[in-house]
């Protein structure tokens, strides 16, 4: 069976020179996600997680399929679903991709792998969260997943997610371009996609701006 599934590859940031915002979503899809895989490749790891890219996500139609997944080698199929629905929670932005939530289980599974101590605190935490649900715990309905989150909000668990989440998550291109980001782009980027565009502030006076390298 040759199901056509990208796997997703570092989301280490790739600094990209300055282009339009489509070509640098292409180069961001490209980057984070790359060759399709059959069924069989995919199961030579631990577990694996899968997902489907969302209509309008502005990768679907640059990806050479809507299909992503990640291999893990530290932890099994369900732990890794579970951190990934835990990390929603912790970092919410309802129109991200999973793909990128799975940026974070990634670079957990890969903690977990390397040490022991770490793969045996997060299967306790998601032993954890699924007794607080009774079952799987993500399929808990998200009000419930918030209280849950809550209550274990300072535990190892949690901080390790959070810790290793807040730069998975957003320190890589799919972010970059899902924000409107431009700064892995250099100055260009910087300067002119995203840093002079806050349109909830007010612009300030010419004189507090600073000079701009191309005025001078």
């Amino acid at each position: 069976m040759n199901t056509r599934v990208i796997p997703i590859a570092s989301g280490h940031v790739q600094r990209a020179e300055p282009h339009e915002h489509m070509e640098h979503a292409e180069h961001a899809a490209s980057v984070v996600l790359k060759i399709p895989l059959t069924r069989r490749e995919l199961l030579r790891g631990t577990g694996v997680i899968t997902g489907t890219l969302a209509l309008s996500s502005i990768f679907a139609a640059l990806a050479p399929s809507r299909v992503w997944a990640v291999e893990l080698q530290g932890l099994d199929s369900h732990q890794g679903e579970v951190i990934l629905a835990f990390t929603r929670q912790v970092y919410p932005h309802p129109t991200l991709d999973d793909a990128v939530y799975a940026l974070v289980v990634k670079d957990l599974d890969a903690k977990a792998r390397k040490d022991p101590m770490v793969q045996q605190q997060l299967a306790s935490g998601v032993q954890q969260l699924d007794a607080l649900g009774g079952s799987n715990w993500a399929k808990r309905d998200t009000a419930s997943q918030a209280r849950d989150v809550a209550s274990m909000a300072g535990t190892p668990f949690f901080n390790t997610v959070r810790s290793t989440a807040v730069v998975s998550l957003y320190a890589n291109t799919l972010a970059y371009t899902h924000f409107g980001y431009g700064a892995s782009e250099g100055d260009a980027g910087y300067l002119y996609k995203g840093f002079n565009s806050l349109s909830w502030l007010p612009n300030p006076p010419a004189s507090d701006s600073g000079p701009i390298p191309s005025d001078s």
